[in-house]
């Protein structure tokens, strides 16, 4: 019996873990590379080979320009879409602001109208009690 009979039922799993967009950048070079040997082994003449990589060099051009737009123009309505994002929660914090600032103001103001309210009471009480003791007196003859 061989020393590998052990690990020939096991399969070996490789999982890759790497970031997807190096192998779209594998792909799209290799994809290049393939298509500009084509075209080196084709059977056309040296003029026209120029002649189609230049066309395709064009196009590419044309292609990575548009691209590039593309990529320009969504992340410019992506900066607009945060700054308006921006823009609505400094709105809706100063909203906040102002209605704490007028439920404080509010507060202070009942706060300040029970304080009165209860030392009028208070006064009221003691003059009530000053008459009463006066009254007594005067009633007790002393």
């Amino acid at each position: 019996m061989s020393r590998r009979d052990w690990d020939d039922d096991d399969r070996l799993i490789i999982v890759d873990e790497s970031d997807s967009s190096s192998g779209i950048a594998a792909f799209l070079l290799g994809a290049a590379i393939g298509a500009g040997l084509a075209l080196v082994f084709a059977p056309q003449t040296g003029a026209e080979t120029r002649r189609t990589i230049r066309r395709n060099a064009k196009k590419a051009g044309e292609a990575t320009k548009r691209a590039g737009e593309k990529v320009s123009d969504a992340l410019a309505q992506a900066k607009a879409d945060l700054e308006t994002r921006i823009d609505s929660a400094k709105s809706s914090l100063d909203l906040k602001k102002v209605q704490v600032s007028r439920a404080v103001d509010a507060g202070r103001e009942a706060a300040k109208a029970a304080r009165d309210d209860l030392e009028r009471r208070l006064a009221e009480q003691r003059s009530d009690e000053v008459r009463r003791a006066a009254d007594h007196d005067a009633g007790s003859g002393t």
